[in-house]
């Protein structure tokens, strides 16, 4: 593999697992825009690498701050597996039970809705979420995308099947999977970028970065910079 693992005039800010936690968020994007503009030869893009949603008190208001114009670069949003859950409570109110016990009930006040409504009327806590959630906020969970690659970089939510090409990766895998991926020490070809799984400190290792610091747990919203060959991190804490 190149020692180029991007072009020198880009430079890339992928977000960890936010969870709701607007309050980590906005500190962690003031700095990456004092990041971009202390590098002004550079174009700057962000990418988020799912779950904004759930489990935090500011799902709603996570969503309206990404949506809005005031980001400090261009930005792609992946999809994680709680955005998924969501999508398939729309789809399915009766499989709504899951979603809500994995902190969708935190997204659900959020939009005003009452949790304990879920589990005896699955059908109406639905349509009630699907009035309150404004348009451009489905449009976005809709649009949502697996995986992205700049450079010698795969961005994705939880991480790679080891054994299977980048280009043949699994949905489920892209946005569910642990292990096998986490212990392996295999070349896939591109440096993956992933969340999904919390950990205490950034795991920088030569086949993956991973990135969720357990915002909503211990309190740390992480961001890698990646620029030319290098790899540098910023994070806001509680």
């Amino acid at each position: 593999m190149s020692d180029m693992k991007l072009p020198e005039d880009n430079r890339i800010y992928a977000i960890g697992d936010v969870h709701g936690c607007l309050d980590l968020l906005d500190p962690l994007l003031e700095t990456i825009a004092e990041d971009i503009a202390a590098h002004p030869n550079q174009r700057a893009e962000l990418i988020f690498l799912g779950d904004l949603i759930d489990r935090g008190p500011d799902s709603k208001a996570v969503i309206d701050r990404v949506i809005s114009s005031s980001l400090p670069a261009p930005a792609s949003f992946l999809m994680g597996n709680h955005e998924e859950m969501l999508l398939k409570f729309l789809e399915k109110p009766a499989e709504g039970l899951q979603w809500a016990m994995n902190g969708g009930e935190e997204t659900l006040r959020s939009y005003g809705i009452a949790p304990e409504d879920l589990p005896r009327h699955p059908e109406a806590a639905r349509d009630r979420l699907l009035k309150a959630m404004p348009a451009a906020h489905l449009d976005f969970y809709r649009d949502l995308q697996l995986f992205a690659a700049r450079g010698d970089y795969f961005f994705c939510h939880a991480g790679v099947r080891p054994g299977v090409p980048l280009d043949r990766q699994d949905r489920f895998d892209l946005l569910w999977i642990r292990e096998p991926f986490l212990g392996t020490d295999e070349d896939f070809g591109k440096v993956v970028v992933h969340g999904h799984t919390p950990v205490r400190a950034v795991a920088d290792l030569p086949n993956r970065i991973g990135i969720d610091t357990g915002g909503f747990i211990w309190g740390r919203l992480s961001a890698v910079v990646l620029s030319g060959n290098e790899r540098t991190f910023l994070e806001s804490r509680r």
